[in-house]
């Protein structure tokens, strides 16, 4: 059996831009990207902090050290700029590799520059 399991989050970022006239998808700073292991065109889900609401969409790669966090398409109409989201990202995983399985979870600031790297397994607060 196969296990959808959570790979890794971005905590905390906030939105800097919404292009409603884009095609959809979510840009963001690929330094964070790299640091929660998520690739371009990987499907996250999104919380909004702000509104409670969630949605899935797919990643496109922003300029690295640029903290950018730009919401595109339908969904620029779903969050506003300064709001505060999770972003989430599963994989499919065997059962026995998801019960050893730690998440990457990484914390950003309010300028989207990382504050904390964690496992899942170190957080007693996740």
């Amino acid at each position: 059996m196969l296990r959808s399991m959570c790979k890794s989050k971005l905590h905390g970022a906030v939105v800097t831009e919404a292009n409603i006239h884009y095609r959809g998808s979510i840009g963001i700073d690929t330094g964070l990207l790299e640091a929660a292991d998520i690739m371009p065109f990987e499907r996250v889900q999104i919380v909004n902090v702000n509104n409670g609401q969630r949605l899935e969409t797919y990643v496109i790669a922003a300029e690295p050290g640029s903290g950018t966090i730009c919401m595109n398409g339908g969904a620029a109409r779903w969050a506003e700029v300064g709001d505060k989201l999770l972003i989430i990202s599963y994989a499919l995983m065997e059962s026995r590799e998801a019960r050893t399985h730690s998440p990457k979870l990484v914390f950003v600031d309010e300028k989207n520059q990382i504050a904390e790297l964690k496992l899942q397994a170190d957080s007693e607060d996740e």
